[in-house]
């Protein structure tokens, strides 16, 4: 099969297509033929390395994937060869008592495709049984590799972390950015009040606007705080963050008394100055999140496919286009997410 392969950390030069062989099913394990992968900044990060972090290298990158079952190992319970599915990004390699009550991200055994083991930027993949949902033919292939990572990491964020109710603001950094997408429209469900964004970018304003946001903030003018407390009324109630550095300070400043900041990556930096005085003054809450649970991955699933959360995808490319995907995604061109399909398809 062809593969994308991550034999070293590096430019895009290091986004090697190479001949595999077609790993084979073991017992209670799904081979899956991939009709679409989506991208996603942690394969950027796989490519790049990440400091005090060891990826197992070589590694085929790729955290999301949709296709159809090629092959069964022995003891599968689920879907049938031939039947379309969609390969859950996370797993769990323990069997404890976080993965027993579905918290399976909270798991010390817990990876994450194209992270710890070999992913789905390639023509075929091996996941466990758990790990493979049915996917409604009502949700195209390319649709449903846009959204597991982004939209699990978003849920997760807005509904369990952040607890965001009925008539609550909300604030998400980076509007473009896949999570920030999910994260607008994940508030929405929720019944946000208000729902405001920050982008340097015009055109991305104007698609943010088209999407429902309530109120555009431009990052790069020194008083966004200010701007963003005014036009939430007063303080923001949640502030979606993976930007980090550049954006703590300004985000505990817009927080109303109360407010949450949820963050799950650090884009710009994992150094931030934190008031700590607004924290305990204003009764502010600072969460950190990664993923989340396997039952929220079916939620989205179910969701996407009533047509009540929408994935965007900004591009499909063919997967030999891999390093112009990382390129484009690493420079901010992209709204929504991108996905690569194997060159035959």
């Amino acid at each position: 099969m062809r593969a994308v392969v991550i034999r070293e950390h590096g430019g895009y030069d290091k986004l090697l297509m190479e001949d595999r062989p077609v790993p084979e099913p073991g017992p209670k394990e799904i081979r899956v033929r991939i009709h679409a992968a989506g991208l996603n900044h942690l394969d950027t990060w796989v490519r790049r390395g990440v400091p005090g972090h060891t990826f197992p290298l070589p590694m085929v990158p790729g955290c999301d994937g949709a296709g159809v079952v090629d092959a069964l190992g022995a003891g599968v319970q689920g879907p049938e060869v031939g039947e379309r599915v969609l390969v859950a990004p996370g797993y769990s390699s323990r069997h404890d008592r976080e993965t027993a009550s579905g918290m399976h991200h909270l798991s010390p055994g817990y990876g994450i495709f194209g992270e710890m083991r070999d992913g789905t930027c390639a023509e075929y993949v091996v996941a466990s049984e758990e790990n493979v949902l049915p996917l409604p033919v009502t949700v195209p292939f390319d649709v449903a590799a846009a959204f597991p990572l982004v939209y699990l990491t978003a849920w997760t964020m807005v509904v369990r972390r952040a607890a965001l109710r009925p008539g609550e603001s909300i604030l998400v950094h980076a509007a473009g950015s896949g999570v920030s997408t999910a994260a607008v429209q994940i508030a929405r469900l929720c019944g946000a009040s208000r729902i405001l964004v920050t982008t340097s970018s015009p055109a991305k304003a104007e698609r943010a606007r088209s999407h429902g946001v309530d109120g555009v903030v431009d990052y790069t003018d020194e008083n966004w705080a200010r701007h963003a407390r005014k036009l939430a009324g007063g303080g923001v109630d949640v502030v979606i963050d993976h930007v980090g550095q550049a954006t703590m300070e300004g985000s505990l400043r817009c927080l109303a008394r109360g407010g949450r900041i949820v963050t799950c990556g650090a884009t710009t930096g994992p150094q931030a100055s934190v008031n700590l005085n607004l924290l305990f003054f204003k009764s502010l809450s600072l969460l950190g999140s990664t993923m989340g649970s396997l039952g929220d991955v079916y939620r989205c699933l179910e969701l996407v496919a009533s047509g009540d959360l929408h994935p965007i995808v900004a591009d499909v490319l063919p997967l030999s286009d891999v390093a112009e995907a990382h390129r484009r995604l690493e420079e901010r061109e992209v709204y929504g997410n991108l996905v690569l399909v194997p060159n035959e398809e």
